[in-house]
This record gives C-alpha cells, structure tokens and sequence, in this order.
C-alpha cells in the first residue's frame, strides 16, 4: 500500500494565522473559512474539482486588505502540495487545462519544478 498523499500545516506572521490540511487522494470535500467569501468560493471550487480534501481556517488584517490573508493562504496550500507529493512519483511536471467556471472561461497552467 503507498503512502498516503497528506499534509497539515499552521502558519502564523505578523498579519495572518492559518491552518490548512490537504489530502489529495480526497474525494473533494472541503472546509474553508479566509474571511474573503470569494475566495473561499475559488477553494471550494479547486477542492472539488480537483478531488482534493482542502481544510483551510484563516485569519487575517482582512481590515486592511486582502493581500496578506491571499498570498499566506497559498503559501501554506504550495507547501502541502509539495509535501503530500513526496518525491512526485507518477506526476507529471507539467499541466493545464481550460474550463468554463461561473460563466468565465478558466486557465489554470501547473509547473511543479520546485523553484
């Protein structure tokens, strides 16, 4: 049996606090709270339609902007990637795909290089 693909961290700075578990065997369920509700609406989406199971609790200066709550968020979402891939095993480096969202025409282009 392989390894389960799983990671949680917590990340806190100056400006936000977060707490994120991922696991991308998942079957798409998710629980996200930034405070930002479009933004929790985009990790909704990428959790569903990625399959992935996304546990994200984020606060943040939201008061002043939203800047730092986005950028730490992802932050934290690239290092569990990255940790739950492992030595990325069967993974391709490279992806993309177009998709009709919301009535928006989405690209999303993966680069899993690690730099």
């Amino acid at each position: 049996m392989s390894m389960p693909r799983t990671a949680s961290r917590s990340r806190t700075t100056a400006e936000t606090s977060i707490e994120l578990s991922l696991d991308i065997d998942g079957s798409g369920v998710s629980r996200i709270d930034t405070g930002i509700p479009f933004f929790d609406h985009m990790l909704t989406l990428f959790s569903k339609h990625g399959l992935f199971d996304l546990n994200v609790k984020t606060l943040g200066d939201i008061e002043v902007d939203y800047h730092h709550t986005i950028e730490d968020t992802g932050i934290v979402i690239g290092d569990c990637l990255r940790e739950a891939l492992g030595t990325k095993e069967g993974i391709r480096r490279y992806g993309s795909c177009y998709l009709p969202m919301d009535e928006t025409l989405a690209r999303v282009v993966v680069d899993l290089s690690n730099r």
